[in-house]
């Protein structure tokens, strides 16, 4: 199966989490998407908009609010069990969980898989494919530090939400863009979301 899955959790920076589908799909990838009722919670409080609950009802609203082809976007219910999330012969080789919270970290990282998320991770892992999570939480304690820990033992990529400042941003997308930037790349998924370190700021040789 082609394509990325992106999960939305309910940790904060749910903007990441979107701007990175749109980014996908204007790089040509199929998306299947997973949100958790927290994740659909926390989009209506940072973007002024809820997510609805009814895949249809989701995928139209995407769609429209991301100008997304409907073709590019496949959206899942959590309890889609017989979904080829699901399935280890049919899923796609790259996640990203972005943002992902903390106990998101956990259930991955323990392999619980009490949702068609954290089984889509599972999945992702276990068939040596590309997990990407994007936690957005501070301080982290030594729990959370010790689930990423055993994930990146494991082969996923933590990548926390963090913008870098010397590019220079303008505005909030810029730096939207930083994150989702480093998401791509974790993915193999060409873009042009920003310049890279000394594409135009030169640096010191002497």
């Amino acid at each position: 199966m082609s394509g990325v899955t992106v999960a939305l959790t309910g940790a904060s920076g749910v903007p990441y989490g979107l701007r990175l589908v749109q980014a996908l799909a204007g790089a040509g990838e199929s998306v299947h998407l997973l949100t958790s009722e927290a994740g659909r919670v926390v989009a209506g409080m940072e973007t002024g908009t809820p997510l609805p609950r009814c895949s249809g009802e989701l995928h139209r609203h995407l769609c429209q609010r991301l100008a997304l082809a409907p073709e590019q976007l496949h959206v899942y219910s959590e309890q889609a069990w017989t979904s080829r999330l699901a399935s280890g012969s049919a899923a796609p080789q790259r996640m990203a969980i972005c943002p992902c919270t903390t106990g998101t970290l956990a259930a991955v990282a323990g392999g619980h898989s009490n949702s068609l998320l954290e089984r889509a991770a599972d999945v992702v892992l276990k068939e040596r494919g590309r997990l990407v999570l994007v936690p957005r939480e501070t301080p982290l304690s030594a729990v959370h530090l010790e689930h990423m820990l055993a994930l990146a033992r494991l082969g996923a990529v933590v990548l926390p939400a963090n913008p870098g400042f010397y590019h220079q941003p303008q505005r909030i997308e810029d730096l939207i863009d930083f994150v989702v930037a480093r998401v791509l790349d974790h993915l193999d998924v060409a873009h042009d979301l920003g310049p890279r370190w000394g594409e135009e700021t030169p640096t010191d040789e002497r």
